[in-house]
């Protein structure tokens, strides 16, 4: 079942959705994890870097990025399959090799590549879900990290064997980590979709909730 598509969805359909995200998300995925063990050391100049995350629709992730300290631009898009087939009808059928995903450039002179994916598994995503996340299923929803260098490769290795190690979750841990080909850009009207339509009942319920927690559990690096 694909759900991350119709804009301002009608009250009962976007609560059952809300509902059923609710009821799949096991008791400890909702909690500010510890950070990264293994990390990379804060740059000592500004500069840009580029990390990419699926975990679900990406309306949401975005919008959590979009709130990090450190952040500068972000968007929705797609990795994991090729050019041809970069469109989201196509996408939202499950069998193109993509994964909804978000671009985050970041300046690791103010926010490190671990502290992102400390983020990205505290708010954003549930690294347990096997191709869903929430009330979306289907491959296209899995959750991946997509590393873009050794070292974040290194570092995100290192993060999901510590996660799985201190037996925070019930379930195993399922996030994939493969190396960044490419990413494709989304369509215009998924480009910032939660900003724009924060009263969509699909948002307020399944995405607001992330940014609060963002604010909550890392003050630090929340921005407005």
């Amino acid at each position: 079942m694909s759900t991350c598509r119709h804009p301002l969805r009608t009250l009962g359909a976007t609560l059952a959705l809300g509902l059923l995200g609710a009821c799949t998300l096991p008791s400890a995925a909702a909690a500010k994890l510890p950070p990264p063990a293994v990390d990379a050391s804060r740059a000592a100049t500004h500069g840009e870097q580029v990390a990419v995350f699926a975990g679900g629709c990406f309306w949401g992730v975005q919008e959590v990025f979009e709130h990090v300290k450190g952040v500068r631009k972000t968007w929705a898009g797609y990795s994991g399959g090729n050019a041809a087939t970069a469109h989201y009808d196509l996408v939202s059928e499950g069998n193109t090799g993509h994964a909804e995903s978000v671009k985050v450039v970041f300046d690791p002179s103010q926010v490190s590549y671990g502290q992102l994916l400390q983020v990205f598994f505290s708010v954003a995503a549930n690294p347990t879900e096997l191709n869903r996340q929430g009330p979306d299923s289907g491959t296209q929803y899995r959750s991946v990290i997509f590393y873009a260098s050794p070292e974040q490769q290194r570092i995100a290795a290192g993060y999901l064997a510590q996660l799985g190690n201190a037996g925070i979750y019930t379930a195993p841990i399922v996030t994939q980590l493969v190396p960044l080909k490419a990413f494709y850009p989304a369509e215009s009207w998924h480009q910032d979709y939660a900003s724009h339509h924060p009263d969509d009942l699909y948002i307020a319920i399944n995405d607001t909730p992330k940014v609060a927690n963002l604010r909550q559990w890392f003050p630090a690096l929340y921005m407005r």
